[in-house]
């Protein structure tokens, strides 16, 4: 007797290849992060049905995958630490690669569809910390009068004047760059793809030249990056480690003489004060949008905090009764008036 053939099509991770090689770069045009991102939650699912399951990628099919399956997957996830935040990553990259199977094989839509109504988590809002002038200043005056002190001021200079993402500043070239006028500007190739220009400010423009006379002297590569780090002679773009790593040390030194450091600072930081700082002074929230990147309004409104200042104006803004200059309604009125005003005859 033949042994029955295995129809790997019907196997669940039969197109994560696919899914992760071609048509999330290829054809939907995500970044290498994303993708990464992507990549780590199919794998933790698989580590999660053969660990603890036990069901091999050789078996486990898209009808095995049901909502009581992945449901179980979430409360694994929670059980061991995870995070609201984190679970409903895994569950947006399941759902996503599901949607991306349904149009391969229309077997497989009925699963993708029972997944997708899955609710996510429900993740607490937090209030995000940003850096007060005092900090911030506290902060950038902690690298010393070295060359990496010269180097680390100005990338974290450069963080909060453009309000950009660290992978896109690691990411800058120098063709990037327009510092030799009086309006400078920076070319930020964001999320997607997607550029935008930035104007900074005539002494940011001055730390960053400051910054090339020192590090790119002796210039030999084509549109070398404009932040980089050499390791046995080896030349490339600086991690976002790395920026991560000397900030949080900068941040701790401040704290010794500044109380106002938050307990934890970090690159993204940089950008959320400085989106506020321009919301709080009176710039329109479609500017900040473009600035930061966002192709929605809804995305930068996070960032749209009123400052105490702002509430105080707010409220003195209205008017006490005692404040309001009314008159008596009884004003100029005969005596039967005012008595029908108390409800009298």
């Amino acid at each position: 007797m033949k042994n029955k053939k295995v129809d790997t099509y019907s196997l669940f991770f039969s197109m994560t290849l696919e899914f992760l090689e071609t048509y999330l770069p290829l054809q939907l045009g995500r970044s290498p992060k994303t993708i990464k991102s992507y990549r780590d939650s199919l794998t933790v699912f698989r580590r999660y049905l053969f660990d603890s399951q036990h069901r091999s990628v050789a078996v486990f099919k898209f009808d095995d995958c049901s909502q009581k399956c992945i449901q179980d997957f979430i409360i694994f996830l929670k059980e061991n630490g995870n995070s609201a935040g984190t679970c409903n990553q895994r569950l947006t990259a399941l759902k996503s690669y599901l949607r991306f199977a349904s149009d391969r094989n229309i077997a497989v839509q009925s699963v993708a569809l029972g997944i997708a109504r899955i609710p996510q988590c429900r993740v607490p809002k937090k209030e995000k910390q940003t850096l007060t002038a005092v900090a911030l200043a506290a902060i950038l005056q902690q690298p010393e009068n070295t060359k990496m002190g010269l180097r680390d001021r100005a990338i974290m200079i450069l963080l909060y004047d453009s309000a950009i993402r660290v992978d896109e500043l690691l990411s800058l070239r120098l063709k990037d760059l327009s510092l030799h006028t009086d309006n400078p500007y920076i070319r930020i190739s964001g999320k997607g793809n997607k550029e935008r220009i930035v104007a900074i400010t005539l002494k940011t423009r001055d730390h960053l030249k400051q910054y090339l006379s020192i590090y790119h002297k002796k210039e030999t590569l084509v549109n070398p990056y404009v932040f980089y780090t050499k390791i046995k002679g080896t030349t490339d773009k600086m991690s976002s480690g790395n920026v991560e790593r000397f900030i949080r040390q900068y941040a701790k030194s401040a704290s010794e003489k500044c109380l106002e450091i938050p307990e934890k600072v970090y690159p993204h930081m940089f950008r959320r004060t400085r989106a506020t700082d321009l919301y709080q002074n009176g710039v329109e929230l479609e500017l900040i949008s473009r600035i930061l990147g966002h192709s929605s309004t809804e995305t930068t409104k996070v960032y749209a905090k009123p400052s105490i200042e702002m509430l105080r104006i707010a409220i003195e803004s209205v008017e006490t009764p005692e404040q309001k200059s009314e008159e008596p309604l009884w004003t100029a009125c005969s005596e039967e008036k005012m008595a029908k005003l108390c409800g009298l005859r």
